[in-house]
């Protein structure tokens, strides 16, 4: 295949798959059941956080979180007290628990209160290329206050070599503008060149099968050869191809 049959090839897929179907099955649902700026971003942050396993516990779990948060998420952020968060006790999904979850709402009140929100703290250390050293950045302040260390895991590093696949689609999420209603695109200091494919294992060896990766390992290595592959194909919006390669994974099994 040349390197122009497989963009007319991806392009095709980025187009069957980048349309408001694809919410029915997929946890950003989850933040597309609310309007507000700050209600958007806490409940994809969340949901992505624990995006890992089958998806429809994935949305069942993150469903449940919402709930645990009264349907206002900043709101509950912001306002809790801790007889609320100790209404948060029984939520699991997978190793993340309601003491991981406490932990995560203490340092996202952190966040806006110091640090102007999510947004303002991703682009204080963004690249023009890059998102990666601005994660890395993010994890360090998320746990600045008082925290559990088990909680820590839940975070990735790229500076670490992960991929760090969950804050990456998160990120694809709030910066991406797809205009099909899937990508909210609601951060504006931040752009779509900037972003990073949310790697897994769906992805990576769709990747693989089409030679946009050789790396065996889902790693941060990994994940900076996609990076370049992607660009190559479109610089601008280079992660519109997460779409085409989880899809052919997922729904095609290619």
């Amino acid at each position: 295949m040349t390197d122009k049959d497989l963009k007319e090839f991806l392009d095709s897929k980025v187009d069957l798959y980048n349309n408001p179907k694809f919410i029915e099955s997929d946890p950003i649902q989850i933040p597309h059941l609310f309007s507000a700026k700050e209600d958007i971003e806490i409940a994809g942050f969340l949901t992505a956080t624990i995006s890992w396993g089958n998806r429809k516990s994935i949305i069942k779990n993150a469903k449940s979180m919402m709930a645990l948060l009264d349907h206002a998420p900043y709101d509950f952020v912001m306002n809790h007290t801790e007889s609320d968060l100790e209404t948060l006790h029984s939520f699991v999904h997978r190793t993340f628990n309601g003491d991981d979850l406490k932990q995560f709402i203490l340092s996202l009140k952190h966040i806006y209160t110091n640090y102007h929100g999510l947004e303002s703290l991703f682009a204080q250390h963004a690249e023009p290329d890059t998102l990666q050293p601005a994660i890395h950045n993010f994890k360090n302040v998320f746990f600045e206050n008082e925290h559990l260390l088990r909680t820590q895991k839940h975070i990735s590093d790229p500076f670490k070599n992960s991929a760090a696949k969950r804050i990456n689609m998160f990120l694809r999420w709030m910066i991406r503008k797809d205009n099909a209603g899937v990508d909210f695109g609601i951060w504006k200091s931040l752009a779509p060149a900037q972003l990073s494919c949310p790697l897994d294992v769906h992805s990576g060896n769709v990747a693989r099968k089409l030679a946009l990766l050789n790396r065996k390992q889902n790693d941060g290595k990994a994940l900076a050869e996609l990076d370049l592959a992607l660009r190559n194909l479109d610089k601008s919006d280079p992660v519109k191809y997460d779409f085409a390669l989880f899809g052919l994974g997922v729904f095609e099994g290619f």
